[in-house]
């Protein structure tokens, strides 16, 4: 590759080196992404390497029971669905109703519609209504970041001990370390961080990720 490409260029083909040789071609994953830009929603969902990598998370920690706060059109929920075993339960939460929609036909496309309970409105709202139904054993964190402090207490509230908690986009192309911004994105990820540094009951770490979906990373955290 020459030696002026840019690195978005090169990042991009990594991800695609990656994903030849180590995911297998998959169709249905691949009308999930193309229904939902037909369907008009953002193309914000994780990639096909990050995808994976959460179905492997969730593999190696034999979870049964997983929350995802912030569903989109279901993407990524396909990939944690398919990590449960044939009794296990993804519980997701949107808080739009037309991405609801679009994602209940994604399932449905990718056939597991029965591992997938969907719940529509604000996650600040539903959270509370999971008490019951906790713990969890895996929770992905992918919705509107400036309730990310929010997000992660809840979670904290839905766990037990072993459940390991991942919270997308925490680098904003590096914008997170800006202690004065004001974008409340910002805000909210270095809120959370805060939080989950401070808290004795979790171990923690953040890595950074280039690739198709730029300079990012995400949060993995282990609760005690």
């Amino acid at each position: 590759m020459s030696g002026n490409v840019s690195s978005a260029t090169l990042w991009n083909a990594m991800d695609e080196y990656f994903v030849e040789r180590l995911l297998p071609a998959d169709p249905v994953l691949e009308t999930v992404l193309a229904e939902s830009a037909k369907a008009g929603l953002p193309a914000i969902s994780v990639s096909a390497a990050q995808g994976q990598m959460l179905h492997l998370f969730a593999r190696m920690v034999g979870a049964r029971r997983i929350l995802e706060i912030g569903t989109l059109g279901g993407y990524s929920t396909v990939f944690l669905a398919r990590a449960l075993p044939a009794d296990g339960k993804v519980v997701t939460l949107e808080a739009d109703a037309h991405h609801g929609e679009v994602a209940r036909a994604n399932f449905a496309r990718a056939g597991i519609s029965g591992k997938v309970d969907l719940r529509i409105g604000r996650a600040i709202d539903t959270l509370p209504l999971l008490e019951a139904e906790g713990p969890f054993d895996f929770i992905f964190i992918d919705a509107d970041k400036p309730s990310n402090p929010d997000y992660l207490t809840w979670a904290l509230r839905l766990s037990r001990s072993g459940t390991v908690i991942v919270c997308d986009n925490v680098v904003r192309e590096g914008r997170v370390m800006d202690a004065q911004s004001a974008d409340a994105a910002v805000v909210g990820v270095r809120r959370m961080l805060d939080l989950a540094g401070a808290d004795p009951r979790l171990v923690a770490t953040a890595v950074q990720t280039v690739g198709a979906k730029g300079y990012d990373g995400f949060a993995l955290l282990l609760v005690e």
